[in-house]
């Protein structure tokens, strides 16, 4: 793909429904989806799930989630930048409605999918956070739908906060090969959003083969990655900003598993 392609812009996925909406056809691929809906005070928005399962998440404020008989109540936030927040998970082949009272924005993380899991509510306080590096390479990730945390059949989905002055998505590393043990081919969407007016951030993505994916991207709130091949980092906050992103990943893979392989010029001085 070239940079064009790989940078999806704040608006440039917009529609009708949704501010961004990126699915395996805009993406190019055949798995991982983004929407974020943004609804007024009263607002609902009403979706069928299809072949794919789905994770709402709360961006800013709360809702409730109806799917089926089940009604979960979303607590949500502040923003992303205030904490974590619960989520609600929707199955494949169901009819789901977000609605919000005080309206707010949520992020719709989706994969394709086989088996049909039953929808379930996710708390926040049960969120596995972890500080990952150190220094100026230190970030907070809030793993709310990694591999090991929640069930789901294809969706893996994280949550990073990059202090302002700092670097994640670090080392270099990529996931686009099967390699048992080693390496799971997922594909991967970064949804930014940045702390404070006019804040921005840099994104790297490097070919790992010839005439693999390469972009060097400045990215603001609102803008996505698509990353489906390639060295991926570093992911680079403005002094001052913290840096936001959404990661959406799935993959062909029998086993959901996040298996990486970090670029061997790049792993010398990581802390």
């Amino acid at each position: 793909m070239t940079q064009n392609e790989l940078y999806v812009p704040k608006g440039a996925s917009a529609n009708a429904q949704y501010a961004v909406d990126i699915d395996p056809k805009r993406a190019g691929w055949a798995h991982s989806s983004l929407r974020i809906v943004e609804l007024a005070a009263g607002g609902t928005h009403t979706f069928t799930s299809g072949d794919s399962e789905w994770i709402v998440l709360p961006l800013e404020g709360g809702c409730t989630v109806h799917v089926g008989t089940e009604e979960f109540q979303l607590l949500g936030r502040e923003s992303v930048f205030a904490g974590v927040s619960d989520f609600a998970y929707v199955p494949r082949d169901a009819q789901a409605t977000i609605a919000s009272g005080a309206g707010g924005r949520f992020a719709l993380a989706g994969a394709k999918c086989e088996r049909r899991l039953p929808a379930r509510y996710g708390p926040a306080p049960e969120v596995p956070v972890e500080e990952r590096g150190s220094g100026t390479q230190l970030r907070h990730v809030r793993n709310f739908a990694s591999a090991d945390a929640f069930d789901c059949d294809k969706l893996i989905a994280v949550e990073v906060v990059t202090p302002g002055g700092n670097w994640s998505s670090y080392p270099p590393h990529k996931h686009d090969e099967h390699r048992p043990g080693v390496e799971a081919e997922l594909e991967e969407i970064y949804y930014f959003e940045i702390d404070g007016p006019n804040g921005f951030g840099y994104q790297r993505v490097s070919p790992s083969r010839e005439g693999g994916s390469d972009v060097l991207a400045e990215v603001r709130s609102g803008d996505a990655v698509l990353v489906p091949d390639g060295w991926h980092g570093p992911s680079v906050a403005q002094p001052g900003h913290d840096m936001y992103y959404l990661n959406v990943m799935a993959g062909p893979g029998e086993t959901r598993e996040w298996r990486i392989c970090f670029h061997p010029d790049h792993t010398e001085g990581y802390r």
